[in-house]
């Protein structure tokens, strides 16, 4: 059987009683239909959910519009962030309780020192990132437009190297409830897979690591991913590539991608997000979106993360699909990640 949720059922009903509703309904299901998890410290025990791939150094400049070519143009604010697909889930997941670390490649300098500090403060843990003292740190240029809500990212990608399964090889998997990929290198991503699906086989139900992994750019040297994971994300990127127009017929399209009881998720912004599990229902949530769009930089992220802790913590498919559009909706609404609890 899939190791999600297992065991968690006990402690899922736990955290319902004190939970805090982000869209301001109390209860443990609110109005909307979006569980809400009381935000549990690390201390209570809780293994750790993985996060594997990117990070980052974004500068994001926050304009009213967006600048037209050959212009001088002050913006509202500038500010340094820390980015990437996984570095953001791990924030969105240590914000919303669930104790998480991340898995990359760092290099020195300054911004580094910057992107270390910024995972201190989330309390990520950094045992297991890769540090490349040869190299430099990828850095993104981001042009946030607060009128329309729209971001567009100049991404200069560096010479680091991503990790590897020799990397991940020395993981220790005991200490993981969940791993998590952002679609990178994956033939060496699908090895490292391969070793989490031949640990599970050597454990009882309960002591089995669940994977997930993001399908985002529409590289076809990725679209091997979707055959492994027991939750697999899809984007509409992707989704288009395959010529599909919306997130039913995607997870419609591309569910036979994916391996024997996995499950197919595929968010679509403002037209909210569709699953399939094993059971072959189609799940769908709308969006939440706030009064005023002003960042959506890592909206995805915040979705997957979101849906990722309430699996994680046995909630069933439409539940953690609701509270991932919900958290994504919060975020839209804030500059950052801080603002969405």
């Amino acid at each position: 059987g899939s190791p999600i949720g297992a065991g968690e059922e006990g402690a899922a009903r736990g955290c319902l009683k004190e939970a805090d509703c982000l869209c301001g309904v109390p209860g443990s299901v609110c109005s909307k239909g979006a569980w809400h998890p009381r935000r549990r410290p690390a201390s209570m025990g809780e293994k750790q959910i993985l996060c594997v791939g990117l990070v980052c150094l974004d500068i994001i400049s926050v304009v009213d519009r967006y600048p037209a070519e050959d212009t001088d143009t002050r913006c509202l604010s500038q500010r340094w962030q820390r980015g990437g697909n996984a570095s953001n889930t791990c924030t969105v997941l240590s914000l919303l309780g669930a104790p998480c670390a991340f898995m990359g490649s760092l290099a020195p300098g300054h911004a580094a020192h910057f992107v270390r500090d910024d995972f201190k403060r989330y309390k990520v843990d950094l045992a297991h990132v890769a540090e490349h003292p040869a190299y430099a740190l990828p850095i993104s240029v981001v042009i946030s437009n607060t009128t329309a809500g729209t971001r567009t990212i100049l991404h200069a990608a560096s010479n680091l190297p991503d990790v590897m399964d020799a990397d991940f090889e020395q993981v220790n998997l005991s200490q993981y409830k969940w791993i998590h990929w952002e679609g990178r290198n994956a033939s060496e991503q699908v090895k490292m897979m391969r070793r989490v699906e031949e640990y599970n086989q050597t454990c009882s139900e309960s002591e089995r690591v669940a994977t997930s992994v993001e399908v985002e750019k529409p590289r076809q040297e990725l679209y091997q991913l979707f055959g492994y994971g027991d939750v697999v994300f899809v984007s509409k990127d992707v989704a288009k590539d395959f010529g599909f127009h919306s997130a039913s017929e995607a997870v419609k399209g591309l569910y036979r991608r994916v391996k024997t009881g996995a499950t197919l998720i595929c968010a679509w912004a403002e037209n909210g997000a569709d699953a399939m599990g094993p059971d072959g229902q189609l799940v769908h949530s709308d969006a939440f979106p706030p009064d005023n769009v002003v960042d959506t930089l890592g909206a995805g992220d915040t979705f997957n993360a979101s849906v990722i802790l309430a699996l994680s913590r046995g909630r069933p498919l439409h539940e953690a699909v609701t509270y991932g559009c919900q958290v994504a909706g919060r975020k839209c609404g804030v500059h950052g990640y801080d603002g969405i609890v």
